[in-house]
């Protein structure tokens, strides 16, 4: 089983939408949606969910007023100013660290894990889907999102799935590092912009980092064809290969509308570009 991460720096670029039409050329294909902060593939893929299951996020303190002696101890310890005069507990500024419990002479603060969101095992007319949703406010996205690709890889072994489809993050961060587990390519997506750009080498850096060979694909290139070949000349220095680009196409838009992938809308000039790009990664990803 081979596992492609589609990366972009950052938000926007056409990412998902480059999955979900990735997901309709594929045969023997399962999807991750690892961007668990704000999950959108399912928008385009109308899963059918089977299986949901809770995600405990950290530890957070909750005070028994009426057992609560009011000492002080714990106003004196917290250095998250969670706890007001009258003992109440703020449950978004508290970090669980747990020292107001450990030092409660009288045992009124206890610690709980919360409900920080849900993750979902999905079918869609595509093959299965694990995606998420982190609540709001919540930390620990990065525990999250290997959560899901812990339960994506299984789904693969299961089924005989050839190939896992994984819609990364943006950035570079925790959530990030975590989908990049197990992963045997990555597929960046950029955009003819200089934010495009410096997202860009952010990303190829990463991939450096965790020795992980890369792939891009101009998003929109057409919007300026001098940025998307700065864009593509800094990714060959730095070590990717290019795969393609994809112009700007409002049939694009028009498939987002009708929650439906490209491919869904029938042949068109996009679509073979498309094609060709998927044709490439895939080329690159079983050779790898």
């Amino acid at each position: 089983m081979k596992q492609l991460v589609v990366l972009s720096g950052k938000g926007g670029t056409g990412k998902t939408s480059i999955v979900g039409a990735f997901a309709a050329l594929a045969d023997n294909v399962a999807l991750a949606d690892c961007d668990v902060d704000a999950a959108d593939l399912h928008l385009i893929l109308d899963p059918q969910v089977a299986l949901e299951h809770e995600f405990l996020g950290g530890l957070s303190a909750s005070n028994d007023l009426e057992q609560c002696s009011e000492c002080g101890r714990c106003l004196e310890l917290c250095r998250f100013e969670a706890i007001s005069p009258q003992f109440v507990i703020d449950q978004l500024a508290c970090e669980g660290c747990g020292a107001c419990a450990d030092h409660c002479p009288v045992t009124s603060i206890s610690l709980t894990h919360e409900i920080a969101g849900r993750w979902f095992e999905s079918e869609t007319r595509f093959g299965p889907l694990i995606h998420a949703r982190l609540g709001i406010a919540q930390e620990n996205s990065g525990k999250l999102v290997s959560q899901v690709k812990a339960r994506a890889v299984e789904v693969c072994a299961q089924r005989g799935i050839e190939t896992l489809l994984v819609d990364g993050p943006p950035g570079i961060g925790c959530p990030v590092i975590a989908s990049l587990s197990g992963a045997n390519m990555l597929l960046i997506i950029s955009e003819p912009s200089p934010s495009g750009l410096h997202d860009l080498e952010r990303v190829l850096q990463l991939a450096a980092h965790f020795k992980l060979p890369s792939a891009i694909c101009v998003n929109r290139y057409d919007i300026d064809e001098r940025m998307c070949e700065q864009i593509e000349e800094r990714a060959v220095q730095l070590g990717a290969t290019v795969v393609g680009r994809v112009p700007f196409d409002s049939a694009i838009t028009r498939a987002q509308l009708a929650a439906r992938t490209l491919p869904e809308l029938g042949e068109s000039a996009t679509l073979e570009v498309l094609r060709a790009v998927y044709n490439e990664t895939m080329r690159l990803l079983h050779k790898e």
